[in-house]
């Protein structure tokens, strides 16, 4: 049945809305996206990067894989609501890894009552939350410098400019411009928040006050909610700009930067449009290995490069510095 949720608003509940970003809501419709083998025009890039790698690794068949079914409800404890503007990644895993007892069981209930039943990992969650948390979180990280970690610099950089415009809206606007502009399916009335096409109703007695309003690069073109008091309501929106996230930059000539940094370092952060390995780079370059190895370890000392384990190998990929430096150096 599809209904339409109605979220009131008092003065205080719109002097409480703001804006985050929120590694964890990228986790699981990423994750999604992966484990369907679909190929997605807009993250098809991506996916194939990235999909050999979730396979090696096992995180097919692992507690993400009983967690975030193929589609549907997933459970509302993988996504804290962010108590900064953007935490960070290991600051979401810990509040996950110290939900509430209650929470867990609850939301796996709920997760059993839309798929029939709940697999092995799962029925042992549920049985015991506090002792099995950790692995969870421990299995999310690993999916997080996977998949997620080596492009989180442009992820990020899309969802920042997605709240910029909208918040210079705002103050052009009002907030009512703004709730009324976030997507096709919300409207705002001057009282309320209304939202056409659910499932599921969504009220503010069931909800903290305020709202957070999430952009994300995975979650496709629906709207996604999250209430669980005390918490603030999350809504997860689509972000502007995702149809280019993926798309080849105009390349950056060596030269442009070699005069600062070396002809053999920007030559590696140009390659860098891909994470990569140090010997893929080798290969790429034609740099020696060991040479690639000390200019890297020199680049990511500077803020330039970050590496990320994946399996046996070392990702390294071009950090939000670096991708400005690029920009500025190109013609």
């Amino acid at each position: 049945m599809v209904v339409l949720a109605e979220l009131a608003f008092s003065a205080s509940d719109l002097a409480q809305v703001r804006f985050a970003v929120s590694p964890m809501w990228e986790v699981a419709p990423s994750f999604r996206l992966l484990v369907s083998g679909s190929t997605h025009p807009v993250h098809r890039r991506w996916a194939d990067q990235v999909r050999p790698r979730l396979l090696a690794a096992g995180l097919d068949r692992g507690w993400l894989s009983e967690l975030i079914p193929p589609a549907g409800y997933v459970p509302d404890f993988l996504n804290p609501a962010p108590a900064a503007p953007a935490p960070t990644p290991e600051s979401e895993r810990d509040a996950i890894r110290i939900s509430r007892t209650e929470r867990v069981r609850q939301d796996l209930d709920h997760l059993a009552r839309h798929q029939g039943n709940l697999g092995p990992r799962l029925r042992t969650l549920h049985a015991d939350p506090r002792g099995r948390l950790a692995k969870v979180t421990e299995e999310i990280g690993t999916y997080w410098e996977l998949a997620l970690a080596p492009y989180w610099a442009r992820i990020r950089a899309v969802l920042e400019a997605d709240i910029l415009y909208r918040a210079r809206a705002a103050a052009e606007h009002g907030t009512g411009h703004l709730l009324n502009d976030l997507h096709t399916s919300v409207s705002w009335d001057g009282n309320a928040l209304r939202m056409s096409g659910r499932k599921q109703p969504l009220a503010r007695a069931t909800a903290g006050t305020g709202l957070l309003l999430i952009p994300s690069a995975f979650t496709g073109p629906r709207l996604r909610t999250r209430t669980t008091l005390p918490d603030p309501p999350q809504l997860v929106y689509p972000a502007r700009g995702v149809g280019s996230l993926w798309q080849a930059r105009p390349a950056t000539p060596a030269d442009a930067l070699s005069a600062v940094l070396g002809r053999s370092r920007a030559l590696l952060l140009a390659e860098l449009e891909i994470p990569a390995s140090t010997t893929r780079l080798a290969h790429r370059t034609g740099l020696s290995a060991p040479g690639v190895s000390q200019y890297l370890t020199a680049m990511r000392e500077a803020g330039l490069v970050s590496a990320h384990r994946a399996g046996r190998s070392v990702l390294y990929a071009r950090t939000a510095a670096a991708e400005t430096l690029l920009e500025a150096a190109r013609p």
